[in-house]
């Protein structure tokens, strides 16, 4: 199911998994990806707006919302970056696009990353929403990060503790999430808060997720450590914007680290917390049409 106004939604079949998400707009292709703990409902104060100038493609990353939630690995490869950009080149290739802008939030941005670094002739531009690189934020990790980013370490913690003790109140998680790291309350809708918890009371998307956090701290930094000392970059332009108010912002000059990173970067902050899209929906909106108009 989708919450954004005039867009149909979308099962698409790839690499052993199925992948949901839903699909608006015309115009030059624009891949939208959400972030933890939510679903590609997260976009809707700005997806139909983007649907006028662009073909929206707004998808579930596998293990969230209404996507496959596939068995992890003991490599976590099940839930690799690596995998996971794969997924969303497979899903756009099959709605007939094989090159394409995208813009990620959290997680998203994480696997947008490792698209543009994978697939580089396909990503034309990308955008990358509140995060420094994986790579960096571990490298760099200290006491005020471990504080802000607890969950790092909690959700790679080994199975079933975390999912066991998310899983007795999801709802409870959830909410506390979106207010530990938003600083509008006012910015979540009652109906998108109500479908981030519809898919987060499923035990499996629970593992998932957990999965996703257990790659990025083995398998993901594998390979984010082999290109980094490769020196291997984003191409492609890269947008990267950050809350004014969020841990990122204040913790990272977040230019300057992902210029270690990407030939090609510029952003700025927008007001509010982690979660862009939904706390500063206009000036979000503003910098995505002018950096991929």
């Amino acid at each position: 199911m989708t919450i954004l106004d005039g867009f149909v939604p979308f099962r698409q079949a790839i690499n052993g998994t199925t992948i949901s998400g839903a699909i608006g707009g015309s115009g030059p292709p624009l891949l939208l990806l959400h972030g933890y703990p939510q679903t590609h409902a997260m976009w809707y104060a700005i997806a139909p707006s983007l649907a006028t100038s662009f073909t929206v493609v707004a998808a579930d990353l596998r293990g969230y919302g209404d996507s496959d939630k596939p068995a992890d690995d003991a490599e976590h490869a099940t839930y690799s970056k690596r995998t996971m950009a794969a997924d969303m080149v497979g899903v756009m290739e099959q709605l007939g696009f094989t090159r394409f802008a995208v813009a990620g939030h959290d997680r998203g941005a994480r696997v947008t990353h490792r698209m543009c670094l994978d697939h580089p002739d396909r990503v034309t531009r990308a955008a990358v929403l509140d995060i420094a690189p994986t790579h960096h934020m571990y490298c760099t990790a200290d006491r005020a990060f471990a504080t802000a980013y607890y969950h790092w370490f909690f959700l790679i913690q080994p199975a079933p503790l975390p999912e066991r003790l998310i899983g007795t109140d999801p709802e409870f998680w959830v909410r506390s999430k979106l207010a530990h790291w938003g600083r509008t309350p006012t910015a979540f809708t009652d109906q998108a808060v109500a479908e981030y918890v519809r898919c987060f009371r499923d035990p499996a998307a629970i593992a998932a997720s957990c999965a996703d956090y257990r790659a990025a701290a083995s398998i993901d930094l594998t390979h984010d450590d082999e290109d980094f000392r490769a020196g291997r970059k984003v191409l492609c332009p890269l947008l990267v914007l950050w809350g004014s108010d969020g841990f990122v912002g204040k913790r990272y000059d977040v230019l300057q680290v992902w210029r270690e990173y990407a030939v090609d970067v510029q952003g700025h902050s927008v007001p509010g917390g982690h979660f862009l899209p939904e706390e500063a929906p206009a000036d979000t909106l503003a910098a995505l049409q002018q950096f991929f108009g």
